[in-house]
């Protein structure tokens, strides 16, 4: 409890150790920084909650909710402690650089050895925002214990701050925090960040507000929480470690953070790895080629000199496409780089991909695809490959635009084709037939088909083409297919169109429908 004989913190308190103006200034110096790690924790939420649980606007959109009405929460609870701001203050900031120092590691927690993390993202939302709420009425009283100034001039010096902060903290997370320190440790500084800020205004300029008693109680508090999150931020790579395996087992053979995402090998080091991007498996080692093949084989059917493939940086559909020997030249677009080099050098990876990226035929070009079409030259190809994360876990969905399918119409030359692969019709067929519908307004003619043989139990594609419907067949002297796909693509349209559902809106930059 706080102590009720602590002198006020009025204006009419005890004198401070530096004069007011100086008093003032470094009162919004902790608003500025306290600003920067709350949308800092604000952030990590969001970012973490988006790779582990993906559909990063839904994420960002609890988050952001959830904390702002916290604040509110957080506000109207902290006027029981601005006649002791000093001492609420302290604790306050003390319990905010814990509990958002480590949400990151929690949530990362959750996620590995339990398998859920949405329960435990909305109790950090809920918590940070309510200190977060609760700083700024009780920074109001330090400052006019600091300055008597007017009320008015007081409230927009706060803001002003606070914004700032807010901004520095925003473009301190992806420019600093992620490339330098990752999402658990830069979670950690920060909060140590932050309980430092809190411990310097309360412990040295507002310390004459503060009994012995009170003085030894922040000390040791702080002491601690800077202690957890020092012991944490050591801990923090054997945490990892230990998450990993729980999440993908004892055969992690790789590890690494790219700029973009996760990127994952696991599997016994004498056989195929098998991939994963962000948690999700997107490449079973020892049977890799069933969803390539049934991805890559029927757009081939046509002309094919010159092919675009989207996604793809494991290099297997570029693979695929490469053994056809008519093949002039393949771009590989918009490729996650860091798996890109992963799968130029990793023995595994590349014993895959059949050394794809020796051959000169290969372009790797590391751009983002929908400016790349824009800028590209009209009837640029004549096969499109979309080797992209379905809509559901896919980070942006303007790949699956209506927009964007304009601008893959116009690269195609006469005779192109595109196929995209679109997720499972079984278990989300609104998504998978809502992309059909997106080339359908495009001015595509769609060919459906289904695959549940591959990794992953069940892929549904969509070859198109913009005059008539592509025919569902392998092109003559296609390369000999390990997966039996030429027996199985009989049945493969059938059942796509079981999955049906009809209606559906074609999905855009400003409406986007996929969920």
């Amino acid at each position: 409890m706080i102590d009720q004989r602590q002198p006020s913190s009025s204006t009419d308190g005890v004198p401070l150790p530096v004069g007011p103006d100086v008093g003032r200034f470094l009162v919004l110096a902790v608003v500025f920084v306290c600003a920067a790690c709350g949308l800092v924790y604000e952030l990590e939420l969001v970012a973490l909650a988006s790779y582990l649980i993906g559909d990063s606007v839904t994420q960002a959109s609890v988050v952001l909710s959830v904390m702002v009405f916290a604040m509110g929460v957080g506000s109207l609870l902290a006027k029981r402690l601005r006649c002791r701001a000093a001492v609420g203050f302290g604790v306050l900031e003390s319990v905010l650089a814990l509990i958002g120092g480590s949400s990151a590691m929690v949530l990362y927690a959750a996620f590995a050895w339990t398998g859920g993390s949405r329960v435990v993202l909305v109790v950090f939302s809920l918590a940070i925002g309510v200190l977060i709420g609760a700083e700024i009425p009780l920074l109001m009283s330090l400052i006019q214990r600091a300055s008597r100034r007017d009320a008015e001039g007081t409230v927009a010096d706060l803001f002003a701050a606070d914004y700032v902060g807010a901004l520095v903290g925003g473009l301190a997370f992806p420019f600093l925090l992620l490339p330098w320190l990752g999402e658990l440790t830069g979670a950690l500084a920060t909060g140590a960040v932050n309980a430092v800020a809190g411990a310097v205004l309360v412990l040295w300029l507002f310390r004459r507000d503060l009994t012995p008693h009170w003085r030894r109680r922040l000390l040791l508090l702080n002491a601690a929480v800077l202690a957890l999150l020092g012991l944490a931020a050591v801990l923090a790579g054997d945490f990892e470690e230990a998450a990993r395996r729980a999440v993908y087992g004892d055969e992690v053979r790789v590890a690494v953070r790219t700029e973009a995402q996760e990127v994952v090998l696991t599997g016994p080091p004498s056989g195929p790895p098998d991939l994963f991007l962000d948690g999700r498996l997107t490449v079973r080692g020892r049977d890799a080629h069933r969803y390539h093949e049934a991805l890559v084989h029927p757009v081939m059917n046509g002309p094919h000199a010159r092919v675009l493939v989207l996604g793809g940086g494991d290099g297997l559909a570029a693979r695929e496409v490469l053994r056809y020997r008519d093949v002039r030249s393949v771009t590989v677009l918009g490729a996650d780089p860091g798996l890109v080099d992963l799968a130029r050098t990793d023995p595994g990876l590349a014993g895959l991909n059949g050394r794809v990226y020796g051959d000169p035929r290969l372009e790797v070009v590391q751009e983002d695809p929908f400016s790349r079409l824009r800028l590209a030259e009209p009837r640029a190809y004549d096969v499109i490959v979309s080797d992209l994360p379905d809509p559901a876990a896919a980070a942006d969905t303007k790949v699956y635009s209506l927009e964007f399918y304009g601008l893959a119409r116009r690269a195609l030359a006469p005779g192109g084709r595109i196929v995209v692969h679109a997720g499972p019709p079984g278990s989300r067929p609104r998504n998978f037939w809502t992309v059909e519908a997106t080339l359908a307004a495009a001015g595509f003619a769609t060919t459906p088909y289904r695959d549940r043989s591959a990794p992953g139990g069940d892929r549904g594609f969509l070859l198109a083409a913009p005059d008539a419907a592509p025919p569902l067949s392998l092109p003559e002297g296609a390369p000999p297919l390990r997966s039996g796909l030429r027996e199985r693509l009989s049945g493969a349209a059938p059942a796509a169109e079981r999955t049906r559902l009809s209606g559906l809106e074609p999905s855009t930059l400003v409406r986007p429908r996929y969920r």
